[in-house]
C-alpha cells in the first residue's frame, strides 16, 4: 500500500519544495509515496475565480468560502476515502511524533493548507477536518506547516531509511530528548569524544546513551520529563 497524499492549496506550486529532495525525495521517486495536488481556486464558481469573503460580524481579513473548499475536498477525497481529512490550523492539536506515527501506518491523508484570516467554521465541521498545528506561532498559510508534517510521516515510511534503528532512538520516540552524538576527529578544539563512547563497552555505553537523554529532558523539556516519569 503506497502512502498516498494529497494536498489541496492555493499555491499547489510550493510542493513538492523541501519534499523532493533528500530521504523524501527519493522515496517520491521511488514510489513509497504518491503526492497528488490539488488547486482549490479550480472549484470557485465565479468568472473572478473568487475563494473568500468578508468575515460575518465584520473584522480585518477574509475568510476562506464553505461552499468553495467543500467542492475542493469533495473532489480529492469522494466517498469512501478512509484517509484522515487535516487541517493545518494553530488552534489545532499539536502535532507529536504518536500522532506521525499513527499517519505513517494509514493510507495517506489529505491536507488542507488554509490562507487569509481563516476558513469558515461549518466546512470543518461538515467535512470533518481535524486541525494541527506545527507550533504555536503564525504562518502565511499552511502549506508550509503540511511539509512539516509529511516530512515526519514520510520518513518513517517502510523501506524510507537505510537503517530502521536510527528512527527507533531518535528524540520522542522513546518519549525523551535524544542523547548526544560525537565522531571524529577524536579531539576539536580542545574537546574530546566522551571515553565511555570509546572504551567499547557497549552495556556502559547504552547506560551513557540513556542517562544523557533523560538529563538533556529534565533540563529543556521538564514537560516532557513529567509525562515520561507520570509525575
Amino acid at each position: 500500500m503506497t502512502f498516498r497524499a494529497s494536498i489541496l492549496s492555493l499555491y499547489p506550486e510550493m510542493f513538492p519544495g523541501p519534499l523532493g529532495t533528500s530521504l523524501a525525495g527519493r522515496a517520491l521517486e521511488r514510489g513509497d509515496w504518491d503526492l497528488e495536488l490539488h488547486q482549490i481556486r479550480d472549484h470557485a464558481t465565479d468568472r473572478h475565480r473568487s475563494v473568500d469573503d468578508t468575515p460575518a460580524g465584520g473584522g480585518a481579513g477574509m475568510v476562506l468560502r464553505a461552499d468553495i473548499l467543500a467542492l475542493a475536498i469533495d473532489a480529492a477525497s469522494p466517498a469512501g476515502d478512509t484517509r484522515p481529512r487535516l487541517l493545518m490550523s494553530p488552534r489545532g492539536r499539536p502535532l507529536d511524533q504518536a500522532r506521525v506515527r499513527d499517519l505513517a501506518q494509514g493510507p495517506g491523508a489529505v491536507i488542507v493548507c488554509g490562507r487569509f484570516e481563516g476558513i469558515d467554521q461549518r466546512v470543518i465541521e461538515a467535512r470533518g477536518l481535524e486541525e494541527v498545528s506545527i507550533g504555536d506561532y503564525i504562518l502565511s498559510g499552511g502549506e508550509l506547516a503540511a511539509m512539516v508534517l509529511l516530512d515526519a510521516v514520510v520518513r518513517l515510511l517502510p523501506g524510507v531509511m537505510g537503517n530502521a534503528e536510527s528512527g527507533a532512538l531518535e528524540s520522542f520516540e522513546t518519549g525523551l530528548l535524544e542523547h548526544p552524538h560525537y565522531t571524529r576527529p577524536r579531539e576539536f578544539e580542545g574537546r574530546t569524544i566522551p571515553d565511555v563512547l570509546t572504551s567499547g563497552d557497549h552495556a556502559r555505553i547504552d547506560r551513557w546513551r540513556r542517562e544523557e537523554a533523560e538529563r538533556l529532558t529534565r533540563e529543556r523539556r521538564p514537560d516532557l520529563w513529567q509525562r515520561h516519569t507520570g509525575g
